[in-house]
């Protein structure tokens, strides 16, 4: 139950690097390092030549579950009635095992007057 909430309420960013229309890398919970041929911006403030990136970064956000409830003091009767239920058949489960108590130990066992399977002349083949 632990790992489906956990699970339910994580966000996590997904980081993809394209190059053109092929895809170079994926990256979870960090930036994409990319391709290396990403544009430079040029040198001089002058020099009106650009030309367009081929590279492109997209982000892919998912966000979690953001509406648990956490408010514990407003349990119901019938809630609190199976949490003392559970809590005290728990503490009860393991109480009593130390002791390996026999109740055949008093009997012995009939004394075998006559062989039965004899008598009806059944055998084991």
């Amino acid at each position: 139950m632990a790992f489906v909430v956990l699970c339910s309420t994580m966000s996590f960013t997904m980081n993809m690097h394209y190059c053109g229309d092929t895809l170079v890398e994926t990256a979870i919970f960090h930036k994409a390092k990319g391709c290396g041929m990403d544009m430079e911006k040029p040198s001089t403030e002058g020099c009106s030549i650009t030309k367009k990136n081929c590279c492109d970064d997209k982000q892919l956000a998912i966000e979690g579950q953001d509406e648990l409830q956490l408010q514990v003091d407003k349990i119901t009767f019938g809630q609190q009635v199976f949490i003392a239920s559970f809590v005290y058949a728990y503490s009860n489960l393991f109480e009593g095992l130390d002791n390996n108590v026999s109740l055949y130990e008093a009997y012995e066992p009939p004394l075998v007057i006559r062989r039965i399977y004899k008598i009806d002349e059944t055998y084991l083949i």
